[in-house]
């Protein structure tokens, strides 16, 4: 039952945490189907997979060092009158990261993007032969991974339509079967150099099997890297324990630091000596680096792949995320709220009279109006977004959908041609904004089919 999954205000101390967040209201978000006396009050935000809300904190410390600029100026580096001296301005996230991702703190660099941070390691680890080549993904990646994989397949003279094992789901079926990938793995390893996946799947929301997959991997003797965009902040991760190889992430989504905000990576220890082939200063032995030696002496670890001085604004934007994060019981506390919250959701959408089954969506010869979920219903496949199709597909109902739920509030993001993302976040959602989200799609569904679908060409 949906009632199962929410809790009282007495038994959801996270929801407190709602209060640190900037929530803009329906005004803000030019809600024009919104009645004038609620246009002041916060919307109904269900992106953050795209974009997390603004920590209050963030803004002060940025305000902060704005302020330390324009009175200390490059003093700054050295001399921090609120003790956090820009020269390791990235050492203040890194406990954080490393908490959040299952590391030591040796093993993480809060650093660059998360494609630049992937050419990065793909330079380090993507070491072909000619026996042993191949990168396998799921098929359907983020394209700028599957963009940054082909251009490093062709700068070593390989083919990606032959190097490049893009894994789909079986026909009929919108998400990929552990087994699948595992015995692709054991079929193909002595020819698969990187086995390469998302940790949560961007489109489908899935979240992939990483231990077994790794492990799986490594049993293979290929190497094992996670793009964690979607990932970290959303789901418990134990990247060292797995014996995860590198990952990577951004953190503008589910850790809130901001549009753009600065990335992060994770290298595991064994590779903590690895030689650095694209150094700059910044990953140069602090002790000596203001020194400017003529030789490159790599940090141990991680943040020997620094380049260049990060972004303190974006720095510390992270720095007051993470500090919430970590006031709010860390990422244990966190997804148990956003089972919760996600559970909701999922039961109060197959309560709709509209909804459909996840097959339905292959059905071209379907003419009602109706919506699926594709991504898995068993919580442990999945972290805070679902992913939700309409039907009947290729005919335009999405675009209508969005066009209404933007018009009375409700916030999430699209991908086409037929999907809506909508994924409540643990330190900021509330159950409510998960039932007004699914009364008001219900209304709009209503409204698309009383208005008609298009004649079919």
């Amino acid at each position: 039952m949906a009632s199962n999954f929410k809790l009282s205000a007495s038994e959801d101390p996270l929801r407190k945490f709602r209060d640190e967040f900037v929530i803009p209201t329906f005004r803000q978000m030019k809600a024009s189907a919104v009645p004038e006396e609620m246009a002041d009050e916060p919307c109904t935000y269900l992106c953050g997979n795209s974009l997390g809300l603004l920590p209050k904190r963030s803004k002060k410390l940025v305000e902060e060092e704005l302020e330390v600029w324009g009175t200390r100026a490059v003093e700054g580096h050295f001399d921090h009158p609120l003790g956090r001296s820009w020269m390791y301005i990235a050492d203040t996230v890194h406990p954080y990261l490393a908490d959040l991702v299952g590391a030591q703190e040796s093993e993480v660099a809060c650093m660059g993007t998360l494609t630049a941070n992937l050419h990065l390691m793909l330079n380090a680890f993507y070491k072909p032969t000619a026996e042993r080549y191949k990168i396998l993904r799921e098929a359907k990646a983020f394209p700028s991974d599957e963009y940054a994989m082909a251009t490093q397949v062709s700068a070593r003279g390989f083919d990606p339509d032959d190097a490049i094992i893009a894994l789909a789901p079986r026909p009929g079926e919108h998400i990929l079967r552990t087994e699948d990938i595992i015995s692709t793995i054991e079929r193909e390893g002595s020819s698969i150099a990187l086995v390469l996946f998302s940790g949560v799947q961007f489109y489908t929301g899935q979240w992939f099997a990483m231990k077994e997959i790794t492990a799986a991997a490594k049993a293979q003797g290929c190497m094992c890297g996670w793009d964690l965009a979607h990932a970290v902040g959303n789901v418990p991760l134990s990247l060292h324990d797995w014996g995860v190889d590198f990952a990577v992430w951004c953190t503008y989504k589910y850790l809130n630091s901001g549009p753009g905000g600065i990335g992060g990576l994770f290298l595991h220890d064994r590779w903590a000596d690895l030689p650095v082939s694209e150094a700059g200063w910044w990953g140069h032995d602090p002790a000596t680096r203001f020194d400017m030696p003529p030789h490159f002496k790599a940090i141990r670890g991680a943040q020997g792949f620094q380049q260049s001085n990060p972004s303190v604004l974006a720095t510390v934007s992270l720095l007051g995320a993470l500090q919430v994060f970590s006031e709010a019981g860390g990422i244990r506390a966190v997804r148990a709220r956003s089972e919760r919250l996600t559970g909701y959701l999922s039961a109060l959408l197959r309560q709709s009279q509209f909804y459909a089954a996840p097959a339905d969506a292959f059905d071209a010869g379907r003419t009602g109006l109706g919506v699926t979920v594709i991504t898995p219903e068993d919580p442990e496949q999945r972290g805070a977004q679902l992913s939700l199709v309409f039907l009947p597909t290729g005919r335009g109902v999405m675009p209508r959908v969005l066009k209404g739920l933007e018009a009375r509030g409700v916030v999430g993001d699209s991908r086409k041609p037929d999907v809506i993302r909508l994924a409540p976040v643990a330190l900021y959602n509330t159950f409510e904004d998960v039932e007004r989200a699914v009364r008001v799609l219900e209304e709009v569904l209503e409204e698309v089919e009383k208005e008609g679908l298009p004649v079919q060409a």
